[in-house]
């Protein structure tokens, strides 16, 4: 009986044992989500995504689906891929003249997607809270955003704000990339004074586009005249041609009719003449046919009277 036991109960420890091991490794498989980095540390980490510093510190960097992380020997930690929105703006700050100016701009930054990015952030903002990560990336951008202007004109900056903003996100983006961050946009929103000087510049400005504007108009007023004189004139060459062509058909058309009248006319004339010489013919013909007859009966009535004569039959 003891032997029956002790079989039925090492199959039951044997699951046990695999089922524990089982919840264990689920329990330290760890997925990651698109817009996180799992960063691991401790030992046995292998080669792949892993990045080593200068003093041969080595983290693991899991972007997309798990990886199991070894108990005691391993701990793993997730950092945010999310952009950022910052709004950047200086106080008055002197241009290459001496203009002083203010400045608001717009810039969105995140973590970069390289390994040594990843692992550069980590470092630099693991266990912060998120706004020291957006305070320290503000502080870079409007500091190169306070050199940059200083080093333009105002008008160099009111006419070409695309090239200020450039020279702004090219500066910022080296000094970015040391802290593991890459800006994705940088847009100059504002640049104001409170001297009215950018105002004075925008006048001309204005000045030329609402002449411009005028110009324009006025040359599209023209063009669509121009254009109605021309397709009115066309209209009417359309009409005269219609007319005429009409004008042809009705001509060719009446000395058609007059044509066949005329061939008709002389059909029947001479059908009538032919009708006439043909009756004088016949009545001719008669004329003649009652002539003879008369003849031949005055000389019938001639013959009679000498055969009835009696001094014609002694003669005889």
């Amino acid at each position: 009986m003891e032997s029956i036991n002790e079989a039925l109960y090492i199959p039951i420890v044997v699951v046990a044992v695999l089922l524990v091991l089982g919840l264990a490794f689920w329990a330290r498989y760890k997925t990651v989500a698109p817009d996180l980095a799992m960063i691991v540390t401790g030992s046995f980490l292998g080669s792949k995504n892993v990045s080593v510093d200068e003093s041969g510190r080595r983290i693991k960097i899991v972007r997309g689906g798990g990886a199991f992380i070894l108990p005691i020997f391993q701990q793993a930690q997730f950092l945010s891929l999310l952009s950022h929105k910052l709004d950047v703006s200086t106080p008055e700050v002197y241009t290459e003249q001496g203009v002083p100016v203010l400045t608001d701009a717009v810039a969105i930054i995140k973590i970069g997607g390289a390994v040594e990015d990843v692992a550069t952030a980590a470092e630099q903002f693991m266990g912060k809270p998120t706004e020291a990560l957006r305070s320290e990336a503000q502080e870079v951008l409007e500091g190169h955003l306070r050199a940059i202007l200083g080093t333009m004109t105002v008008e160099e900056v009111y006419r070409n704000r695309e090239r200020f903003a450039q020279e702004v996100q090219g500066q910022a983006a080296r000094d970015l990339k040391k802290m593991g961050l890459q800006i994705v946009s940088f847009t100059i929103k504002d640049v104001r004074d409170k001297h009215g000087y950018l105002e004075a510049l925008g006048k001309p400005r204005i000045a030329a586009v609402k002449r411009d504007a005028d110009i324009a108009e006025a040359e599209a007023i023209r063009d669509s005249r121009i254009q109605k004189a021309a397709a009115e004139e066309q209209g009417q060459k359309a009409e005269l041609l219609r007319d005429t062509n009409v004008a042809e058909a009705t001509k060719e058309k009446e000395l058609k009719v007059a044509s066949f009248k005329k061939e008709s006319d002389v059909a029947k004339a001479e059908a009538d003449q032919a009708y006439s010489i043909q009756e004088a013919r016949s009545k001719q013909s008669v004329v003649e046919e009652q002539m003879q007859v008369e003849i031949v009966r005055k000389e019938r009535e001639i013959d009679l009277e000498g055969e009835g004569d009696p001094a014609s039959r002694k003669a005889v």
